[in-house]
């Protein structure tokens, strides 16, 4: 279930945290209860401990604020009962002036903080922050662990054991980091996912948020796909709009970014965002203010900001098809993610587990691959990248009646990527001619390579050494023809330097 979190405060969910103060001397109870609730805060208060363990069996507080002396009672005691039932919250303890062998002793237990009265009521209120912020931070370490240990083997989108990609989710986990302490201090930190299609930039997105953020299902991840909304309507799906705004405004419309308000926004394809539109996100990343469409009152929201993109923003921005300043403050933070080619044996594992899966979800037990489609799988250089070994490998098993998967199942072709055995005989040349290309099979041998290799020489060459549009002309993705490219040693044809 998404929370979405108010922001017609200066505070919202994520700074509030829900506080117990203990204390028998009513004044300064109260004046504490005041103070912290002024800050943004949930107080309740108990003048005893008796009536501090109803509450405190009733609420899941935050943090316990306790005197050590207390009418007939001893604040330590509760100390050491909340951490012995597993307490994770934060505990500060007051003291009257001079105890501070009792403060130790409570420190010893588990509490994280003490002060001495006489209370300075804004030194206090500092300190019970940090310790929040503190007992947060640990929270989502606490989170990280648990992710890396209960990660799912079966989880495709997330394996993989090649130095690439095992270098790549350690960056995501550190900026998760950076993330985390910026957005405590009021900023709207951002991170660029760089990736070809099918890369599994929304499951990065998505453990970013779940590191950063720390508050599991109550933070809100609002995804969009910038490339999926009509420019007409993509103002104000993003920042909502006013009563009458337009024709079909009948009501005021909360925006993606307020639903994300506390959470994280995944922008994705943000280089299909319409040019004209890029002046009012780039403020939303600055300063976190926007004004909903139609609206004069301008409105704050904090959110981790995740971008995504296949393209090559730098070069676009270069050209000015992308603002450069709205780049610059998005590349900030970039994490670039290997296409699955790269990633070792990767796609091997990912497609053995998927193997079961699939075996399990359609009632094939003991279907395998042949020695064949494992070769295979290794050499195919997959430009869709994880999802399309993924949808490949499901196709293949609901498809096949064998036991055994054989590279044709998957669509592969064993014989595109080996080289020819030495004793074949001599290779042919490949004819051009108005017909288009010709081979002379009495000559000796063609390859597959041969033809692909000619293909992309001519489309380089009809396209003036441009990639992007070379790759349009052969129905590729300019990742896939790249990765071709460097195959096959065609640099020399690429950006206008075609040799004749």
């Amino acid at each position: 279930m998404i929370a979405t979190a108010t922001i017609d405060h200066e505070r919202t969910d994520l700074d509030m945290a829900s506080i117990l103060v203990i204390e028998d001397e009513e004044n300064l109870r109260l004046s504490i209860r005041r103070k912290l609730t002024a800050h943004g805060h949930r107080v309740e208060d108990a003048a005893s401990l008796h009536r501090a363990r109803e509450r405190l069996a009733a609420t899941d507080f935050d943090v316990v604020i306790t005197d050590i002396n207390l009418a007939g009672d001893n604040g330590i005691d509760l100390v050491r009962e909340l951490r012995e039932d597993g307490y994770e919250g934060a505990v500060i303890v007051i003291t009257a002036f001079g105890a501070v062998e009792s403060a130790v002793e409570a420190m010893k237990l588990g509490a994280d903080e003490y002060l001495q009265k006489p209370l300075s009521l804004e030194e206090f209120t500092l300190l019970v922050e940090r310790a929040i912020a503190r007992r947060r931070s640990e929270r989502r370490l606490r989170l990280y662990e648990r992710l890396e240990r209960d990660r799912a083997p079966s989880d495709a989108q997330t394996l993989g054991e090649s130095d690439a990609w095992r270098n790549t989710l350690a960056l995501v986990d550190r900026l998760a980091g950076v993330l985390s302490a910026r957005t405590e201090h009021g900023e709207l930190p951002a991170v660029l996912l760089l990736g070809e299609t099918g890369t599994g930039k929304g499951v990065l997105a998505r453990r970013l948020h779940a590191i950063a953020t720390g508050a599991g299902d109550d933070s809100p991840f609002v995804h969009v796909n910038c490339s999926a909304l009509p420019a007409t309507l993509i103002e104000s799906e993003l920042f909502g709009h006013e009563k009458g705004a337009f024709t079909d405004a009948r009501a005021a419309r909360a925006g993606l970014f307020e639903m994300a308000d506390g959470g994280a926004i995944f922008l994705d394809e943000i280089g299909d965002m319409p040019i004209e539109l890029q002046a009012k996100l780039l403020l939303v990343v600055e300063r976190g203010v926007y004004r909903r469409v139609g609206g004069t009152r301008d409105r704050t929201v904090r959110a981790c900001v995740i971008a995504a993109t296949n393209q090559d923003l730098a070069a676009r921005a270069e050209t000015n098809d992308f603002r450069r300043d709205l780049y610059y403050r998005l590349s900030a933070f970039t994490v670039p993610i290997p296409p699955l080619r790269q990633r070792d044996r990767d796609a091997e594992l990912i497609a053995a587990d998927q193997l079961a899966r699939s075996a399990a979800r359609f009632g094939k037990t003991g279907v395998a691959f042949s020695p064949a489609t494992i070769e295979a799988i290794r050499r195919h250089p997959w430009p869709g990248n994880v999802r399309e070994l993924i949808n490949a490998v499901q196709r293949a098993v609901m498809l096949c009646d064998a036991d055994t998967i054989e590279p044709g199942h998957l669509g592969l072709n064993p014989g595109a990527f080996p080289t020819p055995p030495a004793q074949a005989g001599p290779r042919a040349p490949a004819q051009s001619s108005a017909g288009g290309i010709r081979f002379d099979f009495d000559k000796g041998l063609h390859t597959a390579d041969e033809v692909e290799r000619t293909l992309i020489i001519q489309a380089l060459a009809h396209c003036n050494g441009n990639v992007s549009r070379a790759a349009k002309l052969i129905g590729m993705s300019r990742g896939s023809l790249r990765y071709r490219i460097d195959r096959a040693g065609l640099e020399a044809h690429v950006n206008g330097h075609s040799k004749p």
